[in-house]
C-alpha cells in the first residue's frame, strides 16, 4: 500500500515545492466569510442592473408595437412575435447596413493593430533623440476631444474626394494613441535580451517586430483589436458626418432612419434590428474574453 501511494506523496511534494506562494492555512473568520458573501451580492446585483436594459430590448423586439412601452410595464410579450425579426431582416436594408458597418470594423481593427503595434515596437525598442518627448505628444492627444478638429477634418477629407464614401472612416481610424499606449506598455514587460539575441542573430528590427514581438504579444493584440473593434462597430456620429448615401449607411444609421418621431416609430422593429447588431459584438467578445482580462491586466495600464 505505501509503494502506491510514494509516487503520488512524490509527485505532490514536487508541486508544493515548484509552488513559490505562501499557503494561507488559518482558518477563514466569520468576518471574511460575510464580507465575501456580502460582496458577492453586490456583484450579483450590480449583473443584473447591467444586464436589465440588454434583457428588455430583447423581450421587447418580440412584442407587438403598442405594447413596448405599455403601462403597466409588460416584461414578457403574451406571444412572441418573431415576425419582427424577418420583417426587419426582409423589408429593411439590414443585410447593407451589416455588411457596410463589419467592412469598415474589420478594415479599421487591422490597420490599428498594424500601426498601433508598429509604432509602440519604435517607442519601446529603439533609441532616438526626443524618444520620450515626442511619446508624451502623441499621447496627450487622447485628451483632446474630437469635436474640436472635425471640420478642419471634413474639410481635409472633402478635398481628399474621399467623403462619402467607406474610406473616410477607414482613414480617420487607422492611427490611434491608444494603440500605440497600450501595445508599448505591453512590449515593456517583454525581457529586451530577446531582441538583443535577434540582432546578435542578424535579424533587422522589422523581423524582430514581426517574427518575436508579435507572437508574444497575442493577448495585447486582442485587447486593442475588441475595443478597436467594439468602438468601431458602435461609432454613430462618424459615419453620420461622412457617410450620406443610403446604400454607404452602418448598422447605427440604418436604425435611426426608424425613428421618425415619438408616436410614428415601430418600436417592436427597432428593438428587433437593435439586438440582431449586438449579435455579433457578444460573440466575439465572448471568445476573445479570456485574451481581453489577460491583456488589460498584463500591458500596462499600469506605470
Amino acid at each position: 500500500m505505501s509503494a502506491l501511494l510514494a509516487p503520488e506523496t512524490e509527485a505532490e511534494g514536487l508541486r508544493k515545492l515548484g509552488d513559490p506562494r505562501p499557503r494561507d492555512t488559518r482558518p477563514v473568520s466569520t468576518g471574511r466569510h460575510v464580507a465575501r458573501v456580502i460582496g458577492y451580492v453586490v456583484l450579483v446585483v450590480a449583473s443584473v442592473g447591467v444586464l436589465m436594459p440588454f434583457f428588455w430590448m430583447v423581450t421587447s423586439s418580440l412584442k407587438e408595437p403598442n405594447d413596448v412601452f405599455s403601462i403597466p410595464l409588460q416584461w414578457l410579450p403574451d406571444v412572441p412575435q418573431w415576425s419582427n425579426y424577418a420583417e426587419i431582416w426582409f423589408e429593411s436594408g439590414m443585410l447593407t447596413w451589416l455588411r457596410n458597418t463589419l467592412i469598415l470594423s474589420v478594415a479599421v481593427t487591422f490597420l490599428q493593430l498594424l500601426t498601433g503595434s508598429f509604432a509602440a515596437y519604435g517607442f519601446a525598442r529603439m533609441r532616438f533623440p526626443g524618444r520620450d518627448w515626442l511619446f508624451l505628444v502623441y499621447i496627450a492627444t487622447i485628451a483632446v476631444p474630437w469635436q474640436s478638429y472635425m471640420i478642419p477634418q471634413f474639410i481635409l477629407l472633402s478635398n481628399l474626394k474621399v467623403s462619402n464614401t467607406l474610406w473616410a472612416i477607414i482613414l480617420l481610424q487607422a492611427f490611434g494613441a491608444f494603440g500605440v499606449f497600450l501595445m508599448k506598455q505591453y512590449y515593456e514587460t517583454i525581457p529586451e535580451e530577446l531582441s538583443e539575441a535577434a540582432r546578435l542573430d542578424g535579424l533587422s528590427e522589422y523581423a524582430i517586430w514581426r517574427r518575436i514581438m508579435l507572437p508574444l504579444s497575442v493577448p495585447a493584440l486582442a485587447s486593442l483589436g475588441l475595443l478597436t473593434f467594439v468602438n468601431t462597430w458602435n461609432d454613430y456620429l462618424g459615419p453620420l458626418i461622412y457617410l450620406r448615401d443610403p446604400s454607404l449607411w452602418t448598422v447605427q444609421l440604418g436604425l435611426k432612419s426608424f425613428v421618425s418621431n415619438l408616436f410614428d416609430t415601430n418600436y417592436a422593429l427597432l428593438f428587433a434590428g437593435l439586438t440582431i447588431s449586438v449579435i455579433p459584438i457578444a460573440i466575439i467578445f465572448t471568445l476573445g474574453q479570456r485574451y481581453f482580462v489577460e491583456g488589460i491586466a498584463t500591458s500596462g495600464l499600469k506605470g
